[in-house]
Parts: C-alpha cells; structure tokens; sequence
C-alpha cells in the first residue's frame, strides 16, 4: 500500500504540474515522498470540485453540486486526521503525511476555505482580497510544505507562505483568460475598473492590452514575495533550499515572460521549456548553496501578513 501511495502520488505530479515536478526531484527521498503525496491531495481537492480529472474535463458527470463536493472533502480531511481507515488514495497519503509532520489541522481546513471561496463564486475587491484567497490557495500549502522540510520557526513559515503567495500571483497573472471563461476572476475589481474592463469581457480582444497591464501589474506585486521566499532558504536542508530555489526560480521566469508578452500573454499557455529548467536547475542550486550561513533581511513589513 505505501508504494502504490507514492506510485499515485508521482504519476499526479508529473501530469498536474511539470513546473514543480522537476524540482521535487530534488529533494533527499523522504521528503520527497512528502512532497509528491500532499501534492496528490490538494491536486485531488481542486479536481474534486471542478470535476476534473489532474486539471482537465473528464467525461464522468457528476449529480453532485460542488457544495456537496466540498462536503465531502471536509469530512474526509476530518476522518483522516482521526486516524480512520481511509482507501481513497489522495487521503490515505495526505493522512500520513499530516500525521507524521504533525500538520495543523486548521492548515488543511484553511486550504479548503480556497475552494470553498470558487464554490462561493467570491470576487475579490481589492488587492488585500486577492491575497486572502492566494493564502487559502497556495500560502497554506507552502506553510504545509515547509512542515514537510522540517520548518517549525514562524519567521521562516512566514517565508515559506510568501512563496506561495507569489506562485498564486503568477498563476493569476498566467491563467485571467482561461480563468475568466470558466466565470472566476481573481484579480482586485478595483484594478479593473481603474482601466475601464467590465467584469463580464475579460475574455474580449479589444481589452488585451489593458488586460496585459493588470497582469504586469500582478507579477510586479509577486516580487517581494519571491524575494523574501529566497530568504528563507538558509533554514532549509541543502537539498530541499536547492529544489525550493528552483521551484522559485521557474515561477518566477513564467511571471515574466507573462509580464514581457503583453496583450500576447494568453495566445498560448506561458511554461517554461526542457533547456530553461536545466539552467534554472542550475541557478537554485547556486542559490543554495550560496544561502548557506547568511543572515536573512528582515521581512518587509509593508507584506501581506498570513493569519497566525
């Protein structure tokens, strides 16, 4: 049962997300059994409520309402932490990940409040409402991830949720118009009505250009966050700080060839292609080891602050 777990966990990675897939090849066995299996469950939840299959339509109609949906997940993420049987594959494997990092259960619930704000159908006034549901989304799951690692020290879990805030800011950024076909937008009203986009017409050709200022916009916003991410690196073992600093660093080059491509950001889907992970590879491992022994910045204090 334990390799099946991780044999699941592996073939997700790779379907569901080739960007954090390399880099998790990175990390010393054990934490990347980890890494692979909360991965699996929170690729499991998101699909559960899109009614998908790793990211893409499945031809199974469910007669559920996502409500229901998300019912379920609850109840599971509940049974899990309880210690329960459970065969559903994505749970037994987050189950013995939370149990033995010790993940706070809040933290598993804060990652579904994500979903539940699409069930909601919520928009997001402003910029600190955007943020709020990246935290939801992606900040938690870098908190979750860094438990993983071995992080306890709140200052390095705050650099840790910054990571996945900037993640979730770039994948904002990439995805607006696939986004907006299925009817969500994550972007801060405030900023569309700034340049006279109505909410219905993200889609429209005419407000490409204007779109592609609110993306730059957004991967402009992501920085800081990146940059205080790099800073937690010398808390973390060599080779988890290097599979970190790739992750970050192969984010990071979609959020700017997004911000560089214009009103073209979403004539196709912005990746990053087999040569660029090999430099970028390179990169964080000179990143981490050049982290070793340095004293990091104080954290900006003008960031947005997670919920402790």
């Amino acid at each position: 049962m334990s390799e099946a777990l991780l044999d699941h966990a592996t073939r997700t990675m790779a379907v569901g997300s080739k960007s954090f897939a390399t880099a998790s090849k990175l990390f010393e066995p054990r934490t990347r059994r980890s890494a692979l299996m909360l991965y699996a469950w929170c690729r499991h939840c998101d699909d559960v409520i899109d009614g998908q299959t790793l990211g893409f339509e499945t031809d199974a109609v469910s007669q559920d309402t996502p409500e229901a949906r998300l019912e379920r997940l609850r109840e599971s993420t509940r049974l899990a932490y309880a210690g329960e049987s459970i065969s559903d594959p994505a749970f037994a494997a987050f189950q013995e990940v939370a149990l033995t990092h010790e993940i706070p259960q809040s933290q598993a619930f804060d990652h579904l409040e994500g979903y539940a704000m699409d069930v909601r159908g919520e928009t997001y006034p402003h910029l600190s409402d955007t943020l709020r549901y990246c935290y939801h989304v992606a900040g938690v799951v870098g908190l979750m991830m860094a438990r993983v690692m071995g992080v306890r020290g709140e200052a390095v879990l705050d650099r840790a949720c910054d990571l996945g805030l900037a993640f979730q800011l770039t994948n904002i950024a990439r995805d607006i118009v696939d986004d907006a076909r299925i009817g969500r937008c994550y972007l801060p009203l405030a900023w569309l009505d700034e340049v006279g986009i109505p909410l219905d017409e993200l889609t429209a050709l005419r407000h490409r250009e204007r779109l592609a200022v609110l993306a730059g916009r957004l991967v402009a916003v992501a920085e800081p966050y990146y940059d205080s991410a790099r800073d937690g690196l010398p808390a973390l073992p060599l080779r988890s700080a290097w599979a970190i600093a790739t992750a970050r660093g192969v984010y990071r080059r979609i959020g700017v060839k997004v911000a560089c491509a214009g009103e073209h950001a979403w004539d196709r889907r912005q990746g990053t292609g087999k040569g660029e992970k090999i430099g970028l590879l390179l990169a964080g491992a000179g990143q981490a080891l050049n982290a070793r022994g340095r004293r990091p910045d104080p954290r900006p204090a003008h960031l947005w602050q997670r919920p402790r």
